[in-house]
């Protein structure tokens, strides 16, 4: 697994931009109705969206940034949370558009949303972990596949999702404020690949993670909790979120036995 982190995100209260690789969007999208099943590219491209949904939510209910940035938006049915900075939202919907060239060639194992310390020490890492669960061959990728779910299901889905990261709080607790707290995007390729596309950008749109920022960098100590799964008959999604050891000692009581019985 070849773990890589986009260029650039390093960011702190700040909002600092640096340069970054943008590419333009595909072509135009197949048209297709609520009830009809999805085909892949159209799978992929809603879990490419809901990802980045889902990384303005996480942002928001985290507290890496004042809520005042945010503002309050319904998507999925349900009320999410969107970044109203233009260099974060430019920021985010990169990082997702590189992801999406990956995704598009089934390269990707995880995509890692990192919260951090002043030190850059991992303290939580969402992980979004997708898998290709049929091969469908190019010319066929935007047929609907007979056994996949509708837009309107997956949608059903995706707000489950949210409502359980809008009430991680209860779980997780809160992070110690920080105006150095900040966040990487992180991804996880499989079989040792590389990230495919921009490669020869000065910089690169993928420069190698910090292994203690991914999730083969976990100390033994760290706690796993899956929040929500979905197999959408084309490819698989969940969502986990990390809580480091490094967040345990120093923000957690010294009692772990306690810590165990808040999480049962």
């Amino acid at each position: 697994m070849s773990p890589v982190q986009h260029c650039g995100f390093e960011l702190g209260q700040g909002l600092s931009r640096d340069r970054r690789y943008r590419k333009g969007p595909s072509g135009g999208p197949t048209v297709h109705t609520m009830t009809d099943t999805l085909s892949f590219n159209q799978t992929l491209r809603a879990i490419a969206e809901f990802i980045e949904v889902a990384i303005h939510t996480i942002l928001y209910v985290r507290q890496i940034y004042p809520p005042d940035l945010f503002v309050r938006r319904k998507k999925y049915d349900t009320p999410v949370y969107q970044s109203r900075h233009p260099a974060l939202n430019e920021y985010i919907s990169g990082a997702v558009k590189a992801v999406t060239d990956e995704l598009v060639l089934g390269n990707v194992d995880k995509v890692v949303v990192v919260i951090k310390d002043k030190d850059h020490l991992a303290l939580e890492r969402f992980i979004f972990s997708v898998k290709n669960m049929i091969q469908v061959q190019s010319y066929d990728k935007d047929t609907s596949v007979q056994d996949a779910m509708t837009p309107a299901t997956l949608s059903q889905y995706f707000r489950s999702f949210l409502i359980k990261l809008t009430m991680i709080e209860s779980q997780l607790g809160l992070l110690e404020q920080h105006e150095d707290n900040s966040f990487a995007i992180v991804m996880e390729l499989n079989d040792d690949k590389v990230p495919s596309v921009g490669q020869d950008k000065n910089p690169p749109p993928w420069v190698p993670a910090d292994q203690q920022h991914t999730t083969s960098g976990a100390s033994e100590d760290s706690q796993l909790h899956l929040l929500r799964a979905v197999d959408t008959g084309i490819i698989s999604l969940s969502l986990a979120v990390q809580e480091s050891g490094k967040k345990f000692q120093k923000f957690v009581s010294p009692d772990p036995k306690e810590k165990g019985k808040e999480k049962t």
